[in-house]
């Protein structure tokens, strides 16, 4: 079962001209194209250029990272790697590969991205998926919160019911709304 698309990454599914990897038989056995950022891609390229030739050995499937021996890494021993270097950062949690993919996807959402786009970049073919992937920490809910509270946007209120004018389209449509519940009630 391939669990984790970047053991068998090929040097032919990296476009070091659009900044793109191509995951071939992901998450539902589908192919999808990603963005890489131009650092990784850089890295990649390095790699490429300075490491794998000296790994590679007769009969190269062109599989692009190899280990030591030349030889493809198995999803286990990547997700080993990977567990070994989390706890090695002392980051408190404890995690492989998938750990850095939520990771991904919630600071992703927190900063702005459409859910619909991390469902795409993650392969799910669910936005509820997705969903229980993106964790918003409860910093960025008190950013939310603090940004968009209606006692922030600077509108009074001096009894229930009158505010200023300074925000009416909101509070018309949030009036509409309440009287549409009340009359459906």
């Amino acid at each position: 079962m391939k669990r984790f698309a970047l053991h068998g990454l090929q040097q032919r599914d990296v476009d070091y001209d659009r900044g793109t990897l191509m995951i071939r038989q992901g998450k539902g056995k589908k192919d999808r194209m990603i963005p890489i950022g131009d650092r990784a891609l850089a890295w990649v390229a390095r790699y490429r250029d300075e490491v794998r030739p000296e790994l590679a050995i007769a009969g190269d499937d062109g599989t692009l990272f190899l280990t030591v021996t030349g030889q493809a890494f198995s999803d286990n021993r990547m997700t080993q790697m990977v567990r070994n270097c989390v706890r090695a950062a002392g980051l408190g949690s404890i995690g492989s590969c998938h750990l850095f993919r939520h990771a991904m996807a919630t600071q992703m959402l927190e900063n702005g991205a459409d859910v619909r786009f991390i469902q795409a970049m993650l392969g799910h073919a669910d936005i509820k998926t997705t969903q229980v992937s993106t964790r918003v920490s409860i910093r960025a809910l008190k950013d939310i919160h603090s940004a968009t509270h209606p006692a922030r946007l600077g509108r009074t209120v001096s009894r229930i019911g009158e505010e200023s004018d300074e925000s009416p389209d909101l509070l018309a449509a949030l009036d509409a709304e309440e009287m549409d519940e009340q009359g459906s009630s």
